[in-house]
């Protein structure tokens, strides 16, 4: 017999597809930005949105899917201020009211601090208590726009995420990286955020500190990970593993930049340090996770397809040639790497829209 969904679930998934739905506004004007930045043609001509570009991609979009996945964890209704909030601080920052859309960035991380909170009480473990340094990472740097330029935030935007996703790593394979998962989590967290202060305070030398362990944090995740492993498997595991990889060779890309350059503000090192973290890893993350966690957010599967592979191999494509251009004068080379990620980025949209569309449930067909 075919049952159809209670009047319960379907607001609940309905408000769920909603808060995703701001964090997707958010990556399209964040990619917008990203096409005024470089200078290329953009569907919206905007002075203030090139300024905002790393607010609105990281805390409006990264921010607003990764709080979902946490509130969803949660399973309570308060905890869905903490997407809610952040999606719609990007959308308010790329419509142009910067100081108004940072304060909303600021409340929303906070909130998502209070979701790990939450997450901590119910179970204190290692691992959630990284998870909750992570928010507060996001909390500083959207605080911390309000009165210091992006620029100065790198590191701390770059903190957010890496702890993130470690900590998501080291969740989902804490089986197969061994017991020595979580202290060498522990461990890289805290040195991670001492070197993010110590940015903050001495520009030079946090900054190397800071690409310091980020490299190896990289490499950890290299040796540990299961993704060499996997890459021999078919499918899904296959698809995964190989994001996974691209990740974690850009992740230690941009440390060792760090590490050797400083990445200071206007050389061609500071673009290479922000889009190898940023997109390389962080995207590329996203890529490899999309599979597996957002069912859990639409409520819906998201089954792997082959086509995956187009997107997430031009967004790295696109990113080698980015990087390449960087050094080469920032010139057509550099807009072309630049335009091929935003095309990437919009191609693993539609096709998880496709996949999601696409899908039949083998169950409903039997029931019909």
């Amino acid at each position: 017999m075919h049952r159809t969904p209670s009047a319960r679930t379907r607001p609940a998934t309905s408000w769920r597809v909603a808060f995703l739905a701001l964090g997707g506004v958010s990556l399209l004007a964040g990619l917008n930005a990203a096409l005024l930045l470089v200078g290329v043609w953009a569907p919206v001509t905007s002075s203030h949105l090139p300024g905002s570009h790393g607010l609105i991609m990281t805390l409006g979009f990264m921010g607003t899917v990764i709080a979902l996945e946490r509130a969803q964890a949660l399973r309570q209704g308060w905890a869905y201020l903490a997407p809610g909030t952040l999606g719609a601080g990007g959308i308010v920052m790329a419509l142009g009211h910067t100081w108004l859309g940072a304060m909303l960035l600021a409340e929303g991380a906070l909130f998502f601090v209070l979701v790990y909170l939450a997450l901590w009480r119910r179970a204190p473990l290692p691992l959630v208590a990284v998870q909750v340094m992570s928010a507060l990472m996001a909390f500083s740097a959207a605080a911390l726009a309000l009165v210091a330029p992006i620029a100065d935030l790198i590191p701390v935007l770059a903190a957010f995420i890496v702890l993130t996703i470690a900590a998501e790593r080291a969740e989902l394979a804490q089986l197969t990286m061994g017991r020595r998962a979580i202290p060498l989590l522990v461990g890289f967290a805290a040195a991670l955020t001492l070197a993010t202060v110590a940015h903050l305070l001495w520009p030079g030398v946090g900054s190397r500190a800071f690409g310091l362990v980020q490299a190896l944090i990289a490499l950890w995740l290299l040796r540990d990970d299961v993704p060499r492993r996997m890459v021999r498997a078919d499918g899904l595991r296959r698809y995964n593993a190989v994001a996974l990889l691209f990740g974690y060779f850009w992740l230690l890309v941009g440390g060792a930049t760090w590490l050797l350059t400083g990445g200071h503000a206007g050389t061609p090192a500071y673009d290479v340090v922000i889009h190898t973290t940023f997109l390389g890893f962080g995207v590329s993350m996203i890529m490899a996770h999309a599979p597996i966690i957002f069912p859990t957010v639409l409520g819906r599967p998201l089954p792997y397809r082959p086509y995956f592979y187009v997107p997430l191999l031009a967004l790295h494509a696109g990113l080698a040639v980015r990087v390449a251009g960087d050094f080469l004068g920032q010139g057509p080379v550099w807009q072309v790497g630049s335009v091929i990620t935003v095309l990437a980025m919009l191609l693993f949209v539609i096709a998880s829209v496709m996949a999601v569309v696409t899908h039949r449930d083998p169950r409903k067909a039997v029931s019909a």
